[in-house]
């Protein structure tokens, strides 16, 4: 049977344009009637929340598109309105040309400075600045130079406003939106004692992040790892720990490590498709090494998904009896069925893909409107020839940004007997999938969509609940130290 399940979490998009106009009430009217005909989830939420909930929360919507002719502020309400019904696998995007204006370009760099400018400045002599720094000594605290690509941020005491006890500015950066010396963040004591962030974004807006610690004297994490800030100066010897776990969280790439005598540490950043040949060919040059260990760590945390192609070399590696798959069925729409045009059309794929795209198309299209299951079963039983006496242990480490296909791989990994979960609860988004896109009939607007439901639903729900870990790592094990921390559970004997 052909696979072609390609799971995303879809991270919402924002474009910071400058202010244009819109009928947002059209545009909402025409993404109610698209969802409504065309995503495979739907009438599921439907069921749950009544029909009366969903015209209230309509009525509500609508009143507020009537008001609203900005098109920034119309995409924050469209993507508003989705919320009804799920958290990821559905997204409205906004595009940046649009057929109302004459012309629609990205703004200059000398028009984001003009816009910008009048920011708050934190003016300081640079000379006084580098002796205030290098007088700071062996225990800086939150004072110093950091680095958050793209940005270079100095952070000082601020002993003349009284609403914050630290000021970071812009030491320098690549973004045409911040200047040197504007205020990037401000770090204050709440009345409990710890501390907390103003966050200023690309655009200048302010995110609140709670929950700042220094972790080592290296490094600064604001909002649970929404912010990471590396020291650059004073130069203070890193903590190896914390290091490797910075490295590990901004990979780009896979990787594999010796993390003890016993251990590989597999790192997995992404399961995107473009990331397949990587793994494949990390995992067929270190095969031997694998095998001959006794333990594997599997590291995906904040890997938000991909395609289920990506992590098919890894199954051997954990596999130690039949593997149960649940099947999914698609919802049947002229729309949605030109996904598999698409494919057909596709230079990238082979014949026999072109096939199956074809011959899905046929069963598709001869069930309009209903759920249609591709395969030849609702339920796949994988069964592999060998099962490795190595690695004998497996942890798969996971937290609240794992979702969509890694939650797949989750599912099919943990029903091995080698395998443990450990970390925090996953995001919960996979039970509707295979995301589709329409164009709104203004051309501003981008439906982000599923086309697929599970058939684990209702039963085996994961959308707004996640996968639950089986060692649960609570807020006192701090990230850096998760990878220590399952070293020394898997070698208790």
């Amino acid at each position: 049977m052909k696979k072609i399940i390609i799971l995303i979490v879809f991270i919402q998009l924002s474009y910071n344009g400058f202010s244009q106009t819109c009928d947002c009430s059209s545009n909402l009217k025409w993404i109610t009637e698209t969802f409504e005909k065309n995503d495979a989830g739907f009438q599921y939420v439907i069921d749950i929340k009544g029909e009366n909930s969903y015209a209230a929360h309509n009525k509500f919507y609508a009143e507020k598109a009537s008001k609203i002719s900005d098109l920034n502020e119309c995409h924050t309400l469209l993507n508003g309105w989705t919320e009804f019904f799920r958290k990821g696998h559905l997204n409205v995007q906004l595009i940046a040309e649009s057929e109302n204006t004459i012309e629609q370009t990205e703004p200059s760099n000398k028009e984001i400075i003009e816009k910008y400018k009048n920011s708050e400045k934190y003016l300081i002599e640079e000379q006084e600045f580098n002796d205030y720094i290098d007088n700071l000594g062996n225990n800086p605290g939150f004072e110093g130079v950091w680095f958050s690509e793209p940005y270079t941020i100095g952070i000082v005491k601020d002993d003349k406003n009284p609403n914050r006890e630290y000021v970071g500015f812009v030491i320098n950066t690549t973004s045409p939106s911040w200047q040197k010396n504007q205020v990037k963040l401000e770090i204050s004591k709440s009345d409990e004692g710890a501390y907390n962030m103003k966050y200023y974004m690309s655009d200048h807006s302010e995110k609140n992040l709670e929950v700042v610690e220094l972790w080592g004297k290296t490094y600064i994490r604001a909002g649970s790892g929404f912010i990471l800030l590396k020291r650059v100066l004073p130069q203070i010897k890193a903590d190896e720990t914390i290091d490797r776990y910075y490295n590990l969280m901004y990979a780009n790439k896979p990787s594999i490590e010796k993390v003890s005598d016993n251990t590989l540490l597999l790192k997995v950043p992404s399961f995107n498709y473009s990331n397949k040949k990587s793994i494949d060919s990390l995992l067929n040059s270190n095969d031997n090494l694998i095998k001959n260990t006794e333990n594997l760590i599997i590291d995906v945390r904040y890997n938000g998904g991909g395609s289920d192609y990506s992590y098919e070399e890894i199954t051997p590696y954990l596999y130690t009896n039949p593997i149960r798959k649940i099947s999914l069925a698609y919802l049947s729409t002229e729309l949605n069925n030109q996904r598999m045009v698409d494919f057909m059309n596709d230079p990238d794929w082979s014949d026999d893909d072109k096939k199956w795209a074809k011959e899905s198309l046929n069963k598709l299209n001869k069930r309009m409107g209903e759920f249609v299951n591709l395969g030849e079963s609702i339920v796949r039983i994988d069964t592999l020839k060998n099962v490795y006496p190595n690695p004998k242990n497996v942890a798969i480490l996971i937290n609240r940004f794992c979702g969509s296909t890694t939650e797949q791989f989750l599912l099919e990994a943990k029903q091995s007997k080698k395998v443990k979960l450990i970390g925090a609860t996953t995001a919960g988004v996979l039970d509707i999938s295979n995301m589709y896109n329409v164009t709104s009939p203004s051309k501003e607007f981008k439906l982000w969509y599923g086309l697929s439901k599970s058939y684990r639903i209702p039963e085996m729900t994961i959308d707004g609940k996640g996968i639950l870990p089986d060692y649960y790592f609570d807020k006192t094990i701090k990230p850096y130290e998760w990878i220590d921390k399952t070293i020394e559970i898997l070698n208790n004997k």
